[in-house]
């Protein structure tokens, strides 16, 4: 009885079934780890600069020795991070981005001319966000709103 036809579907199979099994392996290791760090790394870069933006278009909203003020600045901010809504409100003088993931958010202080006396408001992701700057009895209010600057 000759067995040698046998040799070579047996090499085969064994070699497409180490090959199976080392991209089995590798996809496992990329997305169960690799891509998912790599994805929170570039969102908090994202979150990062989204923050460091939002803090500048609120300071720059605000006019320099200005005594009767009604303004309104339309502040352009991605819809997602990371394929998911995030908001940015006020916490007294800072700004805050909260996320979702924990890995993505922070926190900025905003540098304001005294004669600022309040900061309030919040804006939501995927919504038209504006910094509105009014004159008040004893200062400037900023209040980030959403809606047509």
């Amino acid at each position: 009885m000759d067995n040698r036809a046998v040799t070579p579907v047996v090499e085969k199979t064994l070699t497409i079934g180490i090959v199976a099994l080392f991209l089995a392996g590798m996809t496992t290791t990329l997305f169960g780890g690799a891509v998912p760090a790599a994805r929170d790394a570039t969102g908090s870069s994202i979150g990062d600069r989204t923050l460091a933006l939002a803090t500048e278009r609120v300071e720059q909203a605000i006019p320099p020795n200005a005594s009767h003020v009604r303004a309104r600045h339309r502040v352009d901010l991605p819809s997602t991070i990371r394929g998911t809504g995030y908001t940015v409100r006020v916490d007294g003088r800072l700004l805050v981005l909260d996320h979702p993931r924990a890995a993505i958010g922070g926190r900025s202080r905003l540098v304001l001319p005294d004669s600022v006396i309040g900061v309030n408001g919040s804006w939501q992701s995927g919504s038209e966000a504006v910094v509105a700057v009014r004159s008040v009895a004893g200062g400037l209010t900023v209040e980030l709103r959403e809606g047509v600057a």
